[in-house]
């Protein structure tokens, strides 16, 4: 399927988020679709073609 991950677009295999970027460190997150994804609900957020997906890191600072 085409997904496009952070402004590029892939194909990929990956049948869910999980699948496709795996296990995030602290300080990330990922959204399909312009939706917030909480990291348990990761291995059940099922992908469609043309999935939008973003993996953002948070930075302190001030």
């Amino acid at each position: 399927m085409r997904l496009t991950l952070n402004g590029v677009l892939l194909d990929a295999d990956a049948v869910t988020l999980h699948d496709l970027v795996g296990p995030l460190p602290d300080g990330h997150a990922a959204a399909v679709n312009h939706e917030v994804v909480p990291r348990a609900e990761h291995a059940r957020r099922l992908l469609a073609d043309g999935d939008v997906i973003e993996v953002v890191t948070a930075v302190a600072g001030g």
